[in-house]
């Protein structure tokens, strides 16, 4: 074998790459378009065939890397709540003043619920199966522990710096964070009927947040 030989062979083995490129980017376009089908559909309502068409994928590579239907809502709800844990850590809220990084919080909550309205659909669906899916991932409640305790430390701060009362659980804190958002979003239709007014101009979403805002900080105050 001379050395035109050995070169040529040693080019070929990078060519497996672009197959694994190509793989990733297919389970990619499979996840996307499986939250979108599960979050307007539901477990139950969401199609597999559906999925793989707007996918530009077929039924037997989505079976083939997520075994089945129920597998594969598992890993887009398992990616929903670590898309928003993974956020959260990226505020930095540590570096800020107390009440500012709670403010921070507050309105970050708020806007992610904005921008992705399939998490929402996505936890109500989930919440229809009394959470069976979610509580099989180890990796969701690691990301969760360290949220409930960034939230704690922002609360110890605030103590310390007397701008806090003491005895605030975080995870009640966080609880009610979520629920002041949550509630108004996925009751923004009856409630513009029962309240006479669109909850979703964007002026109700600013006096909206705002109020958020001032609930939480005073909730927490000394």
């Amino acid at each position: 074998m001379d050395a035109s030989e050995n070169t040529a062979q040693g080019k070929a083995k990078p060519a497996q790459k672009p197959r694994i490129r190509d793989a990733e980017a297919t389970k990619a376009r499979i996840l996307e378009a499986a939250k979108r089908e599960f979050a307007k559909s539901g477990l139950g309502g969401a199609r597999v065939d559906v999925i793989a068409e707007k996918a530009r994928a077929n039924k037997r590579m989505i079976y083939h890397y997520f075994d089945s239907k129920e597998r594969l809502f598992q890993t887009v709800l398992e990616n929903a709540y670590l898309d928003i844990r993974i956020a959260e850590q990226k505020l930095n809220l540590d570096h800020l003043d107390p009440r500012e990084a709670l403010e921070r919080l507050v309105r970050f909550t708020w806007d992610y619920y904005l921008k992705n309205p399939e998490f929402i659909t996505l936890v109500n669906s989930e919440n229809l199966h009394r959470a069976k899916h979610l509580k099989k991932s180890e990796t969701v409640k690691d990301y969760s522990r360290r949220f409930v305790s960034m939230v704690q430390s922002i609360l110890e701060r605030g103590v310390a710096a007397g701008v806090f009362r003491k005895g605030v659980d975080p995870v009640q804190l966080n609880i009610t964070v979520a629920a002041i958002g949550y509630y108004y979003l996925t009751n923004r239709f009856t409630g513009s009927i029962v309240f006479e007014r669109d909850l979703m101009t964007k002026e109700a979403l600013e006096e909206r947040l705002h109020f958020n805002i001032d609930t939480i900080l005073r909730l927490v105050a000394a």
